[in-house]
């Protein structure tokens, strides 16, 4: 299945129809030539356990995986909240400056962009409006050092985008900012919250504040260079 945008909004990938079936290379070949006939980026994804087949298949043809770690929540396991971080229904700036500067220097290391980098980019930044929930560690004296969103679908909610400034990692920020986002999922009704983690190392940040595998999700994309 291709998803066609409609408007404005995100551009999303395409993936296999539930349960999967055995989709072929040909079948990747031709989902990424009607992508590029739409303008659209080439991105296919797809839940490894429902429909194994497709990994080799989008490796023979031309792209690269991402084997993400597919974790879902345990509400019983969510830690107390964090007194700075909370939850907001509209995405500030500050949302998508961090998530930027964090994902420029990917993993859970330390680093040295810190709040001089995102107040330079802020500068310079224009909020976006959302539909989506979002949720940012504040911190008195330091302001926004983590950030991160909720998506939902009916009664599921997919929690992404995590992204602490590598100054301030290591410090928790990440976990709270997750939990706190699939709090506030749960108390808007949801039944299932999940994500996927980039890394092994990643994944085990969301175990500590109740999030457990449940399955391995693929992310792929074309080969770069």
């Amino acid at each position: 299945m291709l998803f066609v945008q409609a408007g404005e909004g995100y551009p999303y990938y395409a993936r296999p129809r539930f349960p999967g079936g055995r989709p072929t290379v040909a079948d990747v070949v031709k989902m990424r030539e009607r992508q590029r006939e739409l303008g659209v980026p080439e991105a296919l994804e797809w839940v490894h356990e429902t429909t194994p087949d497709l990994y080799d298949a989008a490796i023979t043809a031309g792209l690269e995986v991402l084997r993400a770690p597919l974790m879902v929540l345990d509400p019983e396991q969510l830690p107390e909240p964090h007194p700075h971080v909370r939850v907001l229904g509209t995405r500030p700036a500050e949302v998508s400056v961090v998530a930027e500067l964090a994902f420029s220097s990917p993993g859970t290391a330390p680093g040295d962009v810190g709040a001089a980098e995102r107040d330079a980019a802020l500068a310079e930044a224009v909020p976006l409006s959302t539909r989506h929930r979002h949720a940012v560690a504040d911190l008195p004296g330091e302001g926004v050092l983590a950030v991160g969103t909720a998506q939902r679908a009916g009664d599921v909610v997919e929690i992404a985008g995590i992204g602490t400034l590598p100054a301030a990692r290591r410090r928790g920020l990440g976990g709270a900012v997750t939990a706190e986002l699939a709090r506030d999922a749960l108390a808007r009704g949801a039944k299932l919250v999940f994500l996927s983690a980039g890394s092994p190392e990643i994944a085990r940040v969301y175990e500590r504040v109740g999030f457990r595998h449940a399955g391995t999700a693929c992310i792929a994309s074309p080969v770069v260079g």
